[in-house]
């Protein structure tokens, strides 16, 4: 599922215009982005918690020439599925 069809069933589902869900999607995806930005951890029981992890700089490998480089320290963003996410799939 790509993004216009995540919009079109938000808007079916919750008998919403698709501009209105739209709407509603970009708000989410920025505060959740800005929420992570700043470090916090978003918690949503039962469907699961965004968060960021800090990973150490490291020494990697080119794969084309096998020559080593230097891999910079990062904060990477984690989604950890809740329960009845994983129990729904499941």
């Amino acid at each position: 599922m790509n993004k216009t069809e995540l919009v079109a069933k938000i808007a079916e589902n919750a008998e919403l215009t698709k501009a209105e869900a739209a709407r509603a999607l970009k708000s989410f995806e920025e505060t959740v982005t800005e929420a992570m930005k700043n470090g916090d951890k978003i918690s949503i029981v039962g469907f699961g918690s965004f968060e960021t992890s800090n990973r150490a700089a490291r020494t990697g490998r080119n794969p084309q020439t096998g020559k080593e480089i230097q891999i910079p320290a990062a904060t990477v963003p984690k989604f950890k599925a809740g329960k009845t996410l994983k129990d729904s799939v499941n």
